[in-house]
């Protein structure tokens, strides 16, 4: 649907150029979204998807086994959207002070990601609600250490911003103005809090992270705490029960639809086109995070079986399995200290479990040595491959 132009240019100068600054129209899209029976089918899909989902998280002996991988993976893709190059391994290395192989500002960058969104997600969960302050404080978080660093982390920005282009003369979109930021986020706390009228959340969602990523309202860091909102709603509203779902896969494999629909959006006002594109991320997101969860479990189940075969040796070698759940990496002195079980019974566990084909040594030495539970890390890597 073309309704024209979501909002009015407004001259800036940025240093010494002038050029055109686009201020959005507040939500909601007005005319109202035109809900064909075939949007209308694919949100329901997208509702039902989620529903499973969030059933998913019931079905895990332990979710936070499940989750502490699943979220890192969102931060290595929502990270790499940005131009980072650090994988999944690179993080786990990395949170256990073990050289990643990739530039340590890149991984830090992941690192912070996990701690904003880990950090927003217990705001929500204390009943914090999403807003501008929570916006600013994760910020803060996301920006804490590294690259961004010097960009005002936690504050909204006092200049102007552009993306795409070397200069604002040339540059693909220039965000509104510093000093109408604070009035548009304004508008946009109030929409997510249901004035003028309230929108159901997975409308709210998806309408929220177009508007954000038009206000552009911080110096850095917009695109991954856009995407981040997705699932900071989603959990506010009790849609889902644990953050199972992240839409940064999707985004990245289909990175110029996603970037056209957007933008679309602000010169058209095809608000239709953009809810469709975002109504299938989310089946397909919801979907694939099912079946990894599945096939997780059915790893585990599986490996668990040939464990019990060891006889004597299976109920430490178990527990030596179960903390590589929780850390499909890691240095047989963390499993030491967080299974309280000796050095040498790890370390025979350890063998054990490479007899089987169950773990995999990364390193060749005698003290520190790093293991891989590797049918698990291949699963959970499905998607991350580098560009």
């Amino acid at each position: 649907m073309n309704r024209g132009l979501q909002g009015r240019y407004v001259p800036a100068s940025v240093v010494g150029e002038n050029v055109q600054a686009f201020v959005p129209a507040p939500l909601p899209p007005q005319p109202p979204i035109r809900w064909t029976p075939e949007l209308r089918s694919k949100f329901d899909q997208a509702l039902v998807a989620l529903g499973r989902l969030d059933t998913v998280s019931t079905l895990l002996p332990d979710t936070s086994v499940f989750l502490y991988t699943y979220l890192r993976k969102e931060a290595v893709l929502s990270s790499m959207i940005e131009g980072t190059q650090s994988s999944l391994s690179d993080l786990l290395l990395f949170e256990l002070n073990q050289a990643p192989g990739v530039p340590l500002d890149d991984v830090r960058e992941v690192s912070n990601y996990v701690a904003a969104l880990t950090y927003g997600l217990n705001r929500i969960a204390e009943g914090f609600p999403v807003s501008l302050r929570l916006f600013k404080e994760i910020h803060g978080i996301l920006l804490a250490r590294g690259r961004g660093s010097s960009q005002t982390p936690g504050e909204f920005r006092n200049s102007q911003n552009w993306i795409g282009g070397t200069r604002p003369g040339n540059a693909a979109y220039v965000p509104p103005p510093a000093n109408q930021v604070l009035e548009c986020m304004g508008r946009l706390e109030l929409f997510l809090h249901d004035q003028p009228e309230p929108a159901s959340v997975l409308l709210k969602a998806a309408l929220t992270h177009v508007q954000f990523e038009t206000i552009h309202p911080f110096l850095d860091g917009n695109g991954r705490l856009g995407r981040l909102l997705i699932t900071l709603l989603l959990c506010e509203q009790k849609v889902l029960r644990e953050p199972l779902l992240y839409l940064s896969l999707y985004f990245k494999t289909h990175r110029q639809a996603y970037y056209e629909l957007i933008n679309n959006v602000s010169l058209t006002g095809d608000w239709e086109a953009w809810l469709d594109f975002f109504a299938e991320a989310v089946i397909v997101t919801a979907t694939q995070a099912v079946d990894t969860a599945r096939q997780l479990l059915d790893v585990s189940k599986e490996d668990r079986k040939r464990i019990g075969s060891l006889g004597r040796a299976a109920g430490s070698t178990l527990q030596v399995q179960q903390a590589l759940l929780e850390r499909p990496i890691a240095t047989a002195g963390w499993i030491v200290r967080n299974t309280g079980i000796t050095p040498a019974t790890v370390n025979k566990s350890l063998a054990h479990l490479e007899q089987l084909g169950i773990v995999r040594e990364l390193t060749a030495r005698k003290r520190n040595r790093l293991f891989s539970y590797t049918r698990y890390v291949d699963i959970m890597n499905r998607g991350i491959e580098l560009p």
